[in-house]
């Protein structure tokens, strides 16, 4: 069976912004039976959990702890709504397993569309501090039974390629334990997951799935998990070619969640064909969203460079969606890496009220012929 074929998008959020209060009000307005609120944000809006299935296997998974990261919530939606058309593959699903998902650990990054919190914490090298009220409510859910596997949700930047050329539309990692990156039971429990959803994608996504890197972070909250007894297992969702809405991503992002459960009610804490885990390439970091290649600068003196430009994401208020504003990250020779656009300016002007382009700033100038 290839689940891509039953894929049904969730037609009430069709951009990468997700209003809190839309999806609070939407989970209330149909899921009213699986909800129950958790915790309240630093900003006091609510946290909800998401409860399905009458299965022996426990599942946690949470969305947007980083609040500019909404695929994962997206392809919680997707797959229920996939699910509603799909009453068999639901039924075979939920049988086995029990999920509790937490929608938008990160309510109040979400509506302001950033990495942090309300009060300036990344929620995910907060595990020791207990700096924010968010990580105490995760921690307490993850406490309060016992999990037999955990996802960790995210996404990651454009710049990721798994082999210099493709870009990592979907990543995974077995967090490390320590330092030194032991290969436990553990980790060969999410190993053994990964390699299974690996080999139901490569198809669909060839050359697009990668391996994130496996550092341990002590701070972290995957590697902290794992290392105190629960398998957890990242997920990154990244670029797809012409795709910045990610609307691509988030399909695969969804069927990549689904085979991952299914991997689990087949595996059951199992660790078969972990070792395919190994023959995921690990992310590379090569790629600017635009490289202006050859640009002459307006100088005394012959001047000719790279300048390289990725967006940022920037969520007004009052917009329906972000919108991607260009900076300039380098300029000068750029040789080692790609654009995902690359724009050759031999023989065109350099149009600019300054002679040279300023680092970390918006782009402000244009090439003319």
């Amino acid at each position: 069976m290839n689940f891509e074929h039953f894929y049904t998008p969730n037609p009430n959020f069709p951009t990468r912004y997700i209003s809190p209060k839309k999806l609070f009000n939407y989970l209330q307005e149909n899921f009213s039976d699986y909800i129950q609120e958790i915790g309240r944000s630093f900003l006091d809006q609510p946290v909800y959990q998401f409860s399905i299935g009458t299965g022996s296997i426990n599942i946690l998974a949470w969305s947007q702890m980083h609040g500019n990261e909404s695929n994962a919530t997206h392809a919680m939606l997707d797959l229920l709504e996939t699910l509603k058309k799909e009453t068999k593959i639901q039924k075979e699903l939920f049988e086995k397993i029990k999920l509790d998902f937490i929608f938008m650990l990160n309510p109040d990054g979400s509506e302001k569309w950033t990495r942090l919190n309300a009060s300036d914490i990344d929620l995910n090298r907060d595990f020791h501090n207990e700096a924010s009220v968010e990580i105490k409510i995760l921690k307490k859910i993850a406490a309060s039974k016992k999990y037999n596997y955990a996802l960790n949700l995210h996404e990651q930047r454009t710049i990721f390629t798994t082999d210099g050329l493709h870009p990592a539309t979907l990543s995974f990692l077995a967090p490390s334990e320590n330092i030194e990156r032991t290969v436990t039971e553990n980790r060969k429990q999410c190993m053994a997951v990964i390699a299974e959803v690996y080999l139901k994608l490569r198809e669909l996504i060839p050359n697009s799935i990668g391996r994130y890197s496996d550092e341990f972070y002590p701070a972290s909250t995957g590697d902290n998990f794992i290392k105190s007894g629960m398998p957890t297992i990242l997920f990154e969702g990244g670029h797809f070619i012409d795709d910045y809405s990610r609307k691509e991503t988030r399909k695969y992002y969804t069927i990549a969640l689904y085979y991952a459960l299914k991997a689990m009610c087949k595996l059951r804490s199992g660790t078969e064909g972990w070792e395919i885990y190994n023959d995921i390439p690990e992310n590379k970091e090569t790629h600017y969203d635009i490289i202006y290649r050859n640009v002459k600068l307006n100088t005394d003196h012959e001047c000719i460079l790279d300048i390289a430009v990725q967006y940022r994401e920037i969520f007004e208020n009052g917009k329906d969606d972000i919108s991607f504003i260009p900076f300039v990250m380098e300029a000068g020779d750029v040789k080692d890496r790609k654009g995902w656009i690359e724009i050759d300016c031999t023989g065109k002007k350099f149009v600019s009220e300054s002679k040279y382009p300023k680092l970390d700033a918006e782009v402000n100038f244009t090439i003319e012929d």
